[in-house]
């Protein structure tokens, strides 16, 4: 595996070694021992996966406040997304820097996303599927999110939205927002 810390420090774009052979591919997504030496030892505690039926759907910014912040691991696994990250870390060089990588079943990328920053996705393809790999269990009361169309953030989405929740669409906007508190 080659893991490729982005220009938000503490999130990793890792890209698996794929062995093939005339019975298909194998690779590994996820190994203890190398997210030990490469980023740090993750205890995974939730796995989620997203079925997308359109092309176009948007889903995101989430995030979760102290003290239930989560790292997450994604992954999709069909179809192909545009990812986006964006930080919300008090005091980080990149407070409210953007990113966006594509995923795909193609390029078997995975991203890995480190706590207090937000993620979202949109789907470039019908019938795409993302897993998740995550540190803490879902919260509600700890659960945030940051519209994609935030003044603040301007995040440019690859294609028009074909869908998206009312939740998503009703976060407030950002204002005064001075980041969460998270340290690593």
């Amino acid at each position: 595996m080659n893991f490729e810390e982005t220009e938000i420090k503490g999130c990793y774009l890792i890209s698996p070694t794929v062995f093939e052979d005339d019975r298909g591919e194998f690779f590994r997504y996820f190994c203890e021992n190398e997210f030990k030496k490469e980023i740090r030892n993750l205890n995974f505690v939730q796995f989620n996966q997203s079925i997308n039926f359109k092309k176009g759907t948007f889903r995101g910014l989430h995030y979760q406040v102290p003290p239930f912040c989560e790292a997450k691991l994604v992954r999709c696994v069909r179809g192909s997304i545009q990812d986006y990250i964006l930080d919300i870390r008090e005091g980080s060089e990149t407070f409210l820097k953007h990113l966006k990588i594509e995923l795909s079943e193609e390029n078997k990328k995975i991203l890995f996303i480190c706590e207090g920053v937000a993620h979202g996705f949109q789907t470039l393809e019908d019938n795409t599927q993302l897993l998740y790999h995550h540190t803490e269990v879902y919260n509600k009361d700890a659960d945030r999110g940051i519209r994609y169309n935030d003044p603040r953030v301007n995040i440019e989405l690859a294609l028009p939205i074909s869908q998206v929740s009312e939740k998503d669409l009703n976060y407030p906007e950002l204002k005064e927002f001075q980041g969460i508190k998270y340290e690593m």
